[in-house]
């Protein structure tokens, strides 16, 4: 079995992709059974074409094989994202394994960041899972993205999403039924031929590529959980003020996956269906309750109460309505004890402090907590609302909004 690992990047720093591949070579996988495909963007300019050939000289004996390809900007039918590069380096994959007799049935591709660090022991679990599995070309294999790689060094709003976002994935990999694609995943490279890769026509691929697969197999598709981490960068620009805004875009792009509802919709709701459709249906409920929750339900915790009197002063009289403040109280303070657990939860997820902070620095990650309300309404409610809005008003986000990854070192030089 062949593992391919296909690394997009824009304009990343050589600081933030040599520890990438880095962390591909250190894993237990047999290294003469992986191939490593760079995957970088024209418009990304000439730095970026320098850095992959620097990465090239230093890592290509290391591997199986190792390619740099060039995605060339303005293809027809694409949108400026992600989607198209991998696709177009997915392309370039397959004619190799033609070339080189490689059936691929025998290929499993991994798609990563620039800033992603698979752990040790990954690609021998994708491995073995796909092994195990007789139905294995309608399976994609999803690993626990943890946004650790540089939380230390992270402002505290970004920390305090970063690791709410890390513990959302650890319980969505304990819920089978419920997992989607998200960020890095695996697919079997049989599978990704038949469906022609990735879209290039959405800036979420990752997501969208769940329901490509659900319904181009007719339903008979489903998500493995592989539970072990790919550790990822959390926001981290070049200026305070930078950092605060790349959030904002990040989890925008992520919220515009509610595009994907009235994809799937039209897909369910029609007498052409091709998949079953009571299990169909709830799919799509629990990715359209999904989408409406992270847009509503840290507003309606903080304000919810209020609502009805604030329309209608008259709302006093109405015994319900009196005691709304009080449920909403009574349900933030029973939400303050699960935001305790997550403190302290948060705290044994953390990497062992870096040598150039001091150990007061671990004071303000416990005081970072308290801005959990401003960054669950600001960021993840706002940022739904926004993407969503576009939708409705037909103003769609057609470009890939790269997130800023600066290291320790980057902001150092400024």
């Amino acid at each position: 079995m062949y593992n391919a690992v296909i690394i997009a990047t824009y304009n990343e720093s050589y600081e933030i992709l040599a520890p990438t591949l880095q962390a591909v070579l250190n894993t237990t996988y047999d290294k003469k059974r992986l191939i490593v495909v760079m995957a970088y963007e024209e418009r990304g300019g000439e730095q970026i074409k320098k850095t992959t050939e620097r990465l090239k000289q230093e890592f290509q004996n290391s591997f199986f094989a190792f390619h740099t390809v060039m995605h060339p900007k303005d293809l027809p039918n694409e949108v400026v994202g992600k989607g198209g590069n991998i696709t177009f380096a997915g392309h370039f994959l397959k004619d190799w394994l033609v070339e080189e007799n490689i059936d691929f049935k025998d290929v499993i591709v991994t798609t990563l960041d620039s800033d992603n660090r698979p752990h040790k022991t990954y690609f021998d679990y994708v491995t073995y899972e796909y092994i195990v599995h007789e139905d294995r070309k309608h399976l994609s294999y999803q690993p626990v993205s943890l946004f650790l790689n540089n939380i230390w060094d992270a402002p505290a709003p970004m920390r305090v999403v970063a690791t709410g976002n890390s513990f959302w994935n650890i319980i969505s990999s304990m819920r089978p039924h419920t997992l989607r694609n998200f960020a890095s995943h695996s697919q079997p490279m049989e599978a990704l031929v038949e469906m022609d890769f990735w879209s290039t026509r959405t800036i979420v691929e990752d997501g969208h590529q769940y329901w490509r697969s659900y319904f181009y197999f007719n339903g008979n598709y489903s998500v493995v959980p592989i539970h072990v981490p790919i550790y990822q960068d959390a926001v981290l620009s070049d200026t305070y003020l930078k950092t605060l805004k790349a959030q904002f875009v990040q989890l925008r792009r992520w919220a515009y996956g509610a595009s994907d509802v009235p994809y799937v919709a039209v897909r369910i709701f029609t007498k052409n269906r091709h998949v079953p459709f009571y299990e169909s249906l709830a799919r799509f409920f629990r990715l359209l309750d999904g989408h409406v929750t992270l847009a509503s339900v840290s507003l309606l915790i903080a304000f919810g109460g209020w609502i009805p009197l604030l329309i209608n002063p008259d709302a006093f009289r109405d015994p319900v309505a009196h005691q709304l403040p009080d449920i909403i109280s009574a349900t933030q303070q029973i939400a303050l004890i699960g935001l305790v657990i997550t403190v302290f939860m948060a705290f044994k997820l953390l990497p062992p402090r870096p040598e150039r902070y001091k150990r007061h620095r671990n004071v303000f990650m416990l005081l970072q907590w308290l801005l959990m309300p401003i960054t669950a309404i600001g960021y993840s409610s706002f940022s739904a609302l926004y993407s969503q809005g576009r939708l409705f008003m037909g103003r769609y986000l057609d470009k890939f909004d790269v997130t800023d990854k600066a290291t320790y070192k980057d902001k150092e030089n400024k």
